[in-house]
């Protein structure tokens, strides 16, 4: 199926691992040309060799603190033409009310919740001067499944699932689509990290952290890849009547824990 990607200009944050590294590999293969953003500079370099030599797309790097002062302006600059904006940038902290004090809650929020929100001002008027595009927002399923151990991260999940829905609703009036994606459990190194904390934390062994896996539908996390191939096609026209709504991939997770 053609998505009718090829020479769009897709901007991706966080882009230099885990969901983000998947989302550029996957836009890449569309051909889409991409502008990656994150903090480190020498893992983009490596992913933009990378993807520019398999697929011959173009490839810019943008090493940047999104958390700094004018930030979201400075990828403006930098990425004009852009067609496709992926907020994925950010990982609030678990832990109760008490073990995420308010200097760790400011700071996971300030990433991702602010920082989607501000990518979105400075980027949305651009998009609506041309009356076309699009503005994905990875969020996380945490915003539906209300953690008393997960406090800080259920709030802004579901602040942002707000957001989205608030963005989305009438943007399609200048002709942008805004949506979001709510992964559950993913492979990747933050999802092992956590897992092994937990296990040493009540079981006394880090290596037990296989042991919560069995929870999971099908006895295992989703895979980036299986996550990133449905940003992509929310991002094409294919998928050109959604906007304002979230898209939960978990497994059935959430759908479980209603029933």
């Amino acid at each position: 199926m053609d998505l009718f990607l090829r020479g769009k200009r897709v901007v991706i944050t966080g882009a230099s691992q885990g969901i983000g590294e998947g989302l550029a590999h996957a836009f890449a293969e569309e051909g889409a040309n991409l502008h990656l953003v994150a903090r480190s500079g020498d893992r983009l370099t490596a992913l933009q060799k990378e993807l520019s030599g398999t697929h011959g797309v173009d490839v810019r790097i943008q090493p940047l603190d999104l958390t700094a002062p004018g930030a979201a302006e400075a990828v403006v600059a930098a990425a004009p033409d852009i067609d496709i904006l992926v907020n994925n940038a950010g990982a609030i902290p678990g832990g109760d009310l008490w073990t995420v004090d308010a200097e760790k809650w400011r700071a996971g929020w300030e990433l991702k919740v602010f920082g989607y929100i501000d990518l979105t001002r400075a980027i949305y008027p651009v998009m609506k001067a041309r009356g076309a595009g699009v503005i994905l927002n990875n969020i996380g399923n945490g915003g539906e499944n209300f953690d008393f151990d997960y406090v800080a991260g259920s709030t802004g999940n579901a602040s942002l699932m707000a957001f989205t829905r608030a963005i989305g609703g009438r943007s399609l009036e200048d002709g942008i689509r805004v949506l979001g994606i709510n992964p559950g459990p993913v492979a990747t190194e933050r999802i092992y990290k956590v897992l092994k904390a937990r296990a040493q934390s009540r079981l006394g062994d880090a290596e037990r952290h296989t042991e919560y896996l069995q929870h999971y539908p099908l006895g295992r996390p989703a895979s980036v890849r299986e996550v990133a191939d449905l940003f992509v096609f929310l991002a094409s026209s294919r998928s050109g009547y959604t906007s304002g709504t979230i898209i939960t991939v978990d497994g059935g997770i959430t759908s479980k824990r209603s029933i």
